[in-house]
């Protein structure tokens, strides 16, 4: 299992669409990739999950992944998280 903390970096009037972008990235991995913050935990591949967490620019976020390609996963989410581009 790799975990991995980072701080979301993200405009106001952009974090949906970064939120949805997470999502995608997050999908593309066969890993299970969970987010992790203020003590709740949500899937990353699920919209609806991640969305529940109420992630917002400033944000700090545990990223934990368990698979064959989790280091991958982790350090995908990290570098877009540090700086969400579309």
């Amino acid at each position: 299992m790799i975990e991995d903390k980072v701080v979301f970096k993200c405009q106001d009037d952009l974090q949906m669409k970064a939120v949805a972008v997470l999502v995608q990235k997050a999908s593309e991995f066969r890993s299970t990739v969970y987010l992790i913050r203020n003590g709740r935990r949500a899937n990353a591949k699920s919209l609806l999950g991640v969305m529940s967490l109420g992630i917002e620019n400033g944000a700090a976020i545990e990223i934990s992944a368990d698979g064959d390609d989790a280091r991958e996963a982790a350090d995908a989410l990290v570098s877009y998280l540090n700086d969400p581009k579309f």
